[in-house]
């Protein structure tokens, strides 16, 4: 995979101390599989157009504005002067504001992860300064980013010689647990001694030292399988679906389930 080009530069900043950087996505969707919308008759891609909701008529650029729907189905639309103007003072500076504990910040948070490194040697050992200091203090920095013209709450934690910056959900995104269907039904049921240790021994044999290529995707592979099919002008391969997994009713089942997976696992070893 050839190396990404710098996504973002600017500078990082900690009280007075401040060091240029560069930012990269840390991840990509660039590797999977990616369809697009065809006009059957003509083989052509569709594209697609702003129109006018209302008299289904294309909008110039210059005709688009930002709105904000209210309650009442009412549109208030904000000028760019307006949005600039409660934005972030920088929009090339990331200030560390506060740092908290590394494990405080839950993973339902995070959104999307970035490599952060100094893009200079000049700034090096000032990055290096911030870097080891919340390593040694075992805490992550909090800041705010302006991505795509939107404000954007970030995490910056230590890793390896450079950082991860981590953008993070609005609390508007992240639903509370105990509301979830399914939740707070009475007492939680106790796990029989018995049943747990058949679990941990399950588990047990399924434990795996890590590894990127345990993260193989079926689906991914059957696509490639059915395009590299359909190019070739062959039969695509269809495979069985797998059947349902049988639900256990009682302790009894879980028991006889659990008895069944372990000596399947000492079939597969």
């Amino acid at each position: 995979m050839a190396a990404s080009h710098a996504y973002w530069k600017g500078y990082l900043k900690l009280s007075l101390v401040t060091c240029p950087v560069a930012m990269t996505p840390a991840v990509t969707d660039g590797e999977r599989i990616r369809f697009r919308t065809l006009n059957r008759a003509t083989g052509n891609p569709v594209v697609s157009r702003y129109v006018d909701a209302k008299s289904c008529k294309p909008v110039p650029d210059d005709h688009r504005a930002m709105g904000y729907e209210t309650s009442d189905g009412e549109f208030v639309v904000l000028e760019d002067e307006e949005l600039e103007a409660v934005a972030l003072e920088s929009t090339r500076t990331i200030d560390i504001e506060r740092f908290v504990a590394a494990d405080a910040v839950s993973s339902i948070w995070r959104d999307r992860p970035y490599y952060l490194v100094p893009s200079d040697k000049v700034g090096e050992e000032a990055f290096a300064v911030i870097r080891e200091g919340m390593a040694l203090t075992d805490t992550i920095g909090l800041s705010r980013l302006v991505l795509h013209r939107r404000e954007r709450r970030v995490l910056i934690e230590p890793r390896d010689r450079g950082m991860l910056l981590w953008t993070l959900r609005d609390p508007g995104q992240v639903r509370d647990a105990a509301e979830q269907p399914g939740r707070g039904r009475g007492k939680e049921p106790a796990v029989p001694d018995d049943l747990a240790a058949v679990a941990r021994r399950v588990i047990a044999q399924r434990t795996r030292e890590w590894s990127p290529d345990l993260l193989c995707d079926p689906v991914q592979e059957s696509l490639q399988e059915i395009i590299e099919a359909r190019r070739k002008r062959r039969k695509a391969p269809r495979r069985k679906p797998e059947p349902e997994p049988a639900r256990a009713g009682n302790v009894v089942d879980i028991m006889e389930a659990l008895k069944r997976s372990l000596a399947g696992e000492r079939r597969k070893r």
